[in-house]
């Protein structure tokens, strides 16, 4: 092993840097002079200046310069630049103390620097819409997480739809998605697919809404509608979705079981069929796709749903459930947890309500796919969902797992 290389006697002494770090010091002063002392020129020049000398400084002179110019109003953008991209610690020293960082700062640190840059962005007081889409689309749970818990945070509509899309797959976001009021019926109704009992019951409580509204200002539609034989496609299915009655009234004609109660009281006793559950899906005004995964659901809540919206009792509600064969009592005899949840969610709906949910599914899984649809789900191809309406992109999310995605 070689001997280290000795210092020779005549070499010379290491420099303190005590001019480099002076210099540093003063430059940063001149920076932060008021506008009354220096016109933006000079600021700029003095900017880039210390710049230069920043790239070679040492991380605890860049923390230095960061903490003299956090407070400022106003920064060079060459050097909003620079420490931006700084270590995480040194970033944060500007990311969550500076009123001076724009927008086009902030998203362009989200786009460029590294996850602990937009975990800090994440937690800054007012995040702007567009960077907000730029951490949520990095897909990182903990930064989204953080950001959707920032009450100062301002979310768009596609922010919120790709959030809604990540948390099929990380379900510890969907309380946080609950609790943003720009959250809207058409994302939680696609969440409920996969979130668990308590937020179902935060979703049917605060989203399930009325059609009165809807139902007022096109009472009169209706028999234009009527009058024109139905020949619009694009007013039949609005209307198919605003109209009071749910209950598909010519299936009964041709379906070889007398009513939708019939239908359901059958399959309790024999267990639910590929058959049966089709009638029931005619009977009750949905297409089959949406009845197999109403019955298919592992929570049970849609079929209490299914039961309120179509006017079915508590009874009907449990042939459904004896139908799919789930169990209806615990090993001490009581009613079994599940069963009494469905229940409960069953007695909390009023029927409005309940058509609301069921309606929105059913256009939303059935009438909104498509050939090219259908493929984007088998495939897995998330990263189009902009190309899609509300319903569509509704349909990709919750359909996604019955697809083997």
């Amino acid at each position: 092993m070689s001997e280290p290389a000795s210092v020779p006697d005549d070499a010379p002494p290491q420099p303190t840097l005590r001019a480099r770090h002076a210099l540093l010091k003063r430059l940063a002063d001149v920076v932060s002079l008021p506008a009354s002392r220096i016109n933006a020129f000079e600021r700029a020049v003095t900017g880039d200046l210390l710049v230069d000398m920043l790239r070679l400084a040492t991380p605890e002179d860049r923390m230095r310069v960061a903490q003299r110019l956090a407070p400022l109003a106003e920064l060079p953008n060459s050097i909003t630049r620079l420490l931006l991209r700084d270590q995480p610690e040194i970033a944060a020293v500007l990311i969550e103390n500076c009123p001076a960082l724009s927008d086009s700062d902030l998203l362009s640190c989200a786009l460029d620097a590294s996850a602990d840059h937009r975990w800090l962005i994440a937690g800054r007081r007012e995040v702007p819409e567009v960077v907000v889409e730029a951490i949520v689309r990095a897909a990182e749970p903990a930064n989204v997480e953080r950001v959707l818990r920032n009450p100062t945070a301002r979310f768009s509509q596609p922010a919120l739809e790709d959030a809604v899309a990540l948390s099929r797959t990380h379900r510890e976001l969907a309380p946080h998605l609950l609790r943003r009021p720009e959250l809207r019926p058409s994302g939680a109704y696609v969440m409920f697919w996969w979130v668990g009992p308590d937020e179902r019951r935060t979703i049917l409580q605060r989203f399930a809404v009325s059609r009165e509204p809807l139902q007022e200002v096109s009472e009169d539609v209706f028999p234009m509608a009527a009058a024109e034989g139905w020949g619009d496609p694009v007013s039949r299915k609005a209307l198919q979705f605003i109209e009071r009655r749910q209950r598909n009234r010519a299936a009964v004609e041709k379906s070889p079981f007398e009513s939708l109660e019939h239908a359901v009281a059958t399959a309790g006793q024999a267990g639910v069929t590929r058959e049966t559950a089709s009638e029931i899906a005619y009977l009750a005004g949905i297409k089959p796709l949406t009845g197999a995964k109403i019955l298919g659901d592992v929570g049970g809540e849609p079929l209490a749903i299914l039961c309120k919206a179509t006017g079915m009792g508590r009874d009907d509600l449990l042939a459904l459930w004896r139908s799919t064969r789930r169990p209806e009592t615990g090993p001490d005899g009581h009613v079994h947890p599940d069963l009494a949840r469905v229940q409960t969610t069953f007695d909390m709906l009023a029927v409005d309500r309940a058509q609301t949910v069921l309606r929105y599914w059913n256009w939303s899984l059935s009438s909104a796919l498509t050939p090219a649809l259908m493929k984007a789900i088998r495939e897995g191809d998330m990263e189009a969902l902009d190309e899609y309406s509300a319903p569509e992109r509704a349909a990709m999310l919750a359909l996604a797992e019955d697809f083997g995605r």
